[in-house]
């Protein structure tokens, strides 16, 4: 069977950790990487051994062998390199969030109907096991209908600072949590109400917190911190808690199963998402990206996350910063 061929544009930290995915998937071939820093193109060339190599990312779009495009740049680039990938008839792996807009995911949205390629937007906890299971649960009813929610996703200082010159705690993570209560509770919040504080001198807010109003039916509140103490073990405080009707259900992401102790202090090392095992990446990226390229190869859209679900998901984590600043509730209306 002829393997599916991979481009990467953007090959900084998580273009690297795309790369080691695809190079450990069977059935899947890296040939091709882009990034406009030559420096770091060089250190990418060297250390996965790919030929191909461009600074500019069309040249890369231009290579009629490449199936399927990852673009791992910065999430204020997404827009204009995944519209000109869907244009080159490209299937698109986008990481999230999707743009920089609603108006730019809606733009991306519309491109994706008329592209013989497909876009995915890359949610990567609808492929963690625990989320799976726990939507199996919800959806045969086993704790009745969704009435509260409580999900936080919190990062020590040194992550969470490398982070915040670049995208806003509600924007960078939050947002996995609001497409998560969207999925789980399959409707639209009908009001946000988001707040933010900032304590540091980074360009975005240190820690932001929404509130997802389901009219009289449901309330969801996303906390996402990135500034504790760099003595905490986890290497993110994840956690995710529904109440229902007739039970309740939590998500413990926190506690990977795996805690080290050394000279450094306590620590809990990722366990699910795309640590290494035998010299290969495996992991939820990597069932993550092996479903796409099975898409792919089949010829069968993407259903687990869909463009206009990654949009929404968006417009909700958009809407949430906006209020933030008005400092009041908004309505929230996707199209």
């Amino acid at each position: 069977m002829k393997p599916i061929r991979w481009g990467i544009i953007g090959v900084g930290r998580f273009g690297a950790v795309h790369a080691r995915a695809i190079q450990a998937l069977s059935g899947s071939e890296l040939v091709a990487l882009a990034n406009r820093n030559p420096e770091r193109l060089a250190l990418a060339q060297v250390e996965f051994e790919i030929a191909a190599c461009h600074t500019d990312y069309r040249k890369l779009l231009d290579d009629p062998d490449i199936d399927i495009v990852s673009i791992t740049t910065h999430w204020q680039d997404h827009h204009e390199i995944a519209l000109a990938a869907l244009a080159a008839g490209k299937h698109v792996f986008l990481e999230k969030p999707m743009a920089a807009t609603s108006a730019e995911c809606r733009e991306l949205v519309a491109a994706a109907e008329t592209s013989p390629g497909f876009l995915m937007v890359g949610h990567i906890c609808r492929f963690d096991p625990r989320v799976t299971l726990a939507k199996d649960a919800l959806d045969a009813g086993r704790i009745g209908r969704i009435i509260s929610m409580h999900a936080r996703r919190n990062l020590p200082k040194a992550p969470g600072h490398i982070r915040l010159d670049k995208i806003s705690p509600l924007l960078g993570d939050g947002i996995h949590d609001i497409d998560l209560m969207l999925w789980f509770t399959g409707t639209d919040p009908t009001e946000v109400y988001g707040r933010n504080v900032k304590i540091s001198d980074h360009t975005y807010p240190d820690l932001g917190w929404a509130m997802l109003h389901f009219g009289d039916e449901a309330i969801g509140v996303v906390e996402t911190v990135w500034c504790l103490p760099e003595n905490v073990p986890t290497t993110i405080d994840a956690r995710f808690e529904i109440i229902g009707t007739e039970g309740t259900l939590s998500i413990d992401a926190a506690h990977t199963g795996l805690t080290l102790l050394d000279g450094s202090g306590l620590k809990r090392p990722d366990t699910v998402y795309w640590p290494t095992q035998h010299g290969r990446q495996i992991g939820a990226l990597s069932v993550e990206l092996d479903y796409f390229a099975h898409c792919v190869r089949t010829g069968q859209p993407p259903a687990v996350v869909t463009p206009r679900e990654a949009a929404r998901a968006f417009a909700v984590a958009e809407t949430a910063e906006q209020s933030a600043l008005a400092k009041a509730p908004l309505p929230f209306v996707f199209g």
